[in-house]
């Protein structure tokens, strides 16, 4: 294959004795004319490459139709009313509803469907609003306020507000928001924002979290340098009035992570995995907030996650319901809440995902969560602690027939012995030969990996593929010792134990190396790059979605100084030699045989630079000696999250296609895979490029 001409130059940086090669540093800036060029010059290729693949509108076409099904989530209650995320057949984006009416509709906002409603928090009453839109995929969201009643305009706008969580104050006469990598602000309705009032700041770049207790009394504020990492917690009484004086609860110094919330009963509830690698839920007087005793101990094999208290005058005594992930797979236990003890299990839909877990904030005897799994679509069932049982609340609007899937999780040994889980998918096979199959897998900053329904993997499946997903190290799957084992130093964790997943796949004939595709995203990407530059040998094709490649430079752009704990940084001579171990744009060499290659970025990513994805392009394009093509998928006017479903359906159908046709999936004959019979079900509208 002629790829587009990417001139080497000869920059070497020097830096801690490390000699460092960067030909293709120019492609750094995407305004350089020769970055333009090049870039134009791709986009040719990739259309040319990717217009032939013969499966692509199949895809498309069944991609098209999973994403019409819609989407519904689990309610947030404010007063007397419910507020959810509802996406109807044909819908580009969720609308945000109040009882069911619409109340905010991205595409009534911007028809080119570009604008995207990025976060949203109703006031106690649940008449007032404050969102967060942003446009082009960047994430630098504008919060406006609302009223829900009417639909107008009550103020903003306020700028700066990525994500922001907001504490509104009782009455809704205010609120607290961050401003991103600033710090803590009070917002009074009706006064302009620049002259809000800065309450707190850990220093510049750092995260944060906040919420109101239920009375309004108590403020909770959390700081961390960057995601997964050791957090401040501070605790104020807003009742003195004045400006808040916080009291910590806990400080990163301690090297762990924490969040809270004050029940209704008055006490401090924080869940930490201080001492506790994979968490427990502490209670403490909010007058002496640093003084913990245990409520929840520490499960030896269960990550604790979510919680929320139901003490309705209906039950006998008030419970605490508690979600753990246990070897990936959800649950939630109802415990005492005076002694923590648990007394039983909610009998749920199947070993999946749990998810959104909500309750009344002034109290009551239900719940609400989703559930998920990689056959199921999300819906969302509704837990009567009278009843002691939970029953479907609401599933999304539309509705898809689902094959008969095999699931298994199965256990294998990575490079240094340590025992690693993976869940395969499939259809039933009548010959059990194997067939072309799909690996997938995170691995950073403490994120599960946990199984989901989505658009991309069913479709997988449902032509005849394998999908695999691998819960390496440096996740979450496992606690917080499972996420160290594959952080800074020990990154290397990370892709043993995914290409010992691959090996595992093979071994049991799931798969063959010249039928296997590797795909991740973001840190994904990254595992992606690794084990695509240390293993070539064990895949057939891979999709390298907005990844981070560059580990010499990643703190440059993007969010990429937020990520220093996970990594390290090139600023200290030892993390860099860690950085360099495996940085897959350094690993590149030429003549090595690399597998179909199919690089993504989005133009407008806010997070993970894309010139990532550019410069290790240019590089595995000069190298390779393998005949499958490495092209570059160029996208503009989008970032790195949320997107348009149509969008979202072209991606996952191109890549879906460059992973079928060089893993052999187009060539299989049809009904390898068994009878394509199958059930009506409720479908998840989500579609997730990158499985």
């Amino acid at each position: 294959m002629r790829y587009p001409p990417a001139e080497r130059l000869p920059i070497i940086d020097h830096l801690h004795g490390q000699r460092i090669p960067d030909p293709y540093r120019w492609l750094e800036d995407p305004g350089d004319p020769a970055t333009v060029r090049w870039l134009a010059e791709q986009d040719g290729l990739c259309r040319e490459v990717i217009g032939a693949l013969p499966s692509r509108e199949r895809f498309r076409a069944r991609l098209a139709e999973l994403g019409a099904v819609g989407s519904v989530t689990a309610p947030e209650w404010r007063g007397p009313h419910a507020f959810t995320l509802r996406r109807s057949p044909g819908q580009e984006h969720p609308v945000l509803c109040r009882d069911g009416a619409a109340l905010l509709d991205p595409m009534r906002l911007d028809p080119t469907g570009l604008t995207t409603l990025d976060a949203w928090q109703p006031d106690p009453t649940g008449r007032l609003v404050a969102y967060q839109l942003s446009r082009r995929g960047d994430e630098r969201a504008t919060m406006h306020i609302m009223d829900a009643d009417t639909g107008d305009p009550v103020d903003g706008p306020i700028g700066g507000c990525r994500y922001s969580p907001v504490g509104w104050l009782p009455g809704g006469s205010g609120f607290y928001y961050v401003r991103f990598r600033q710090g803590v602000y009070l917002h009074t309705l009706g006064t302009p924002a620049e002259k809000d009032e800065l309450v707190l700041t850990a220093g510049d770049g750092f995260s944060y979290g906040l919420g109101i207790s239920a009375d309004g009394r108590w403020l909770i504020v959390s700081a961390a340098p960057g995601p997964g990492t050791p957090n401040d917690l501070w605790l104020a009484d807003l009742s003195a009035g004045g400006e808040p004086e916080f009291r910590a609860v806990q400080t990163r110094a301690s090297g762990a992570r924490a969040v809270a919330a004050v029940g209704r009963d008055g006490r401090l509830y924080v869940l930490t995995d201080r001492d506790a690698p994979r968490g427990m839920l502490c209670v403490a007087d909010p007058g002496r907030p640093a003084e913990l005793s245990v409520l929840i101990p520490q499960d030896e094999e269960a990550v604790l996650g979510a919680f929320t208290i139901l003490d309705g005058p209906e039950l006998a005594a008030p419970e605490l319901l508690a979600v753990r992930i246990r070897h990936a797979v959800g649950e939630i236990g109802v415990h005492d809440l005076a002694t923590g003890e648990r007394l039983r299990l909610v009998e749920i839909p199947g070993g999946g995902t749990i998810g959104s877990l909500t309750a009344r904030p002034e109290g009551g005897h239900e719940a609400w969560f989703t559930y998920t799994d990689a056959v199921t679509p999300a819906t969302v069932w509704r837990y009567d602690a009278r009843e002691r049982a939970a029953t479907l609340w609401e599933s999304p609007p539309g509705g898809v027939p689902i094959p008969p899937v095999e699931r298994r999780q199965v256990s294998f040994a990575s490079a240094d012995g340590t025992q690693v889980r993976m869940i395969v998918v499939a259809r039933p096979s009548p010959d059990g030969r194997p067939r072309p199959a799909i690996l997938t897998g995170y691995g950073g900053f403490g994120v599960p990996l946990t199984p989901g329904y989505a658009a991309d993997s069913l479709a997988w499946v449902e032509a005849g593929g394998v999908l695999a997903v691998a819960h390496v190290r440096g996740g979450g799957e496992e606690g917080e010792v499972w996420h160290r084992d594959g952080m800074r130093e020990r990154k290397q964790n990370c892709f043993d134990d995914f290409a010992a997943a691959a090996e595992k796949l093979v071994a049991d004939g799931w798969t063959t190396p010249d039928r296997l595709g590797i795909w991740g995203e973001s840190n994904g990407g990254l595992l992606v790059g690794a084990t695509l530059t240390q293993r070539p040998d064990l895949f057939g094709a891979a999709v390298c979605a907005a990844p981070i490649l560059d580990m010499a430079r990643y703190e440059r752009g993007g969010l990429g100084p937020a990520w220093r704990a996970e990594y390290g940084t090139a600023d200290d001579p030892e993390e860099l030699a860690w950085l360099l171990a495996y940085s897959p744009y350094h690993r590149v060499r030429f003549g090595t045989r690399y597998p179909a290659t199919l690089f993504t970025v989005s133009a407008a990513d806010t997070r993970v630079d894309p010139m990532h994805a550019r410069k290790t392009c240019a590089a595995v394009q000069w190298a390779t000696a393998g005949d499958g093509p490495v092209v570059l998928r160029h996208e503009p006017d989008v970032g790195h999250g949320a997107r348009a479903v149509s969008r979202s359906v072209a991606l996952a159908a191109d890549a879906l296609a460059f992973l079928s046709a060089h893993t052999g999936l187009d060539s299989d004959p049809p009904g390898l895979a068994g009878d394509a019979d199958g059930v009506d079900a409720a479908a998840r509208a989500e579609l997730r490029p990158g499985l």
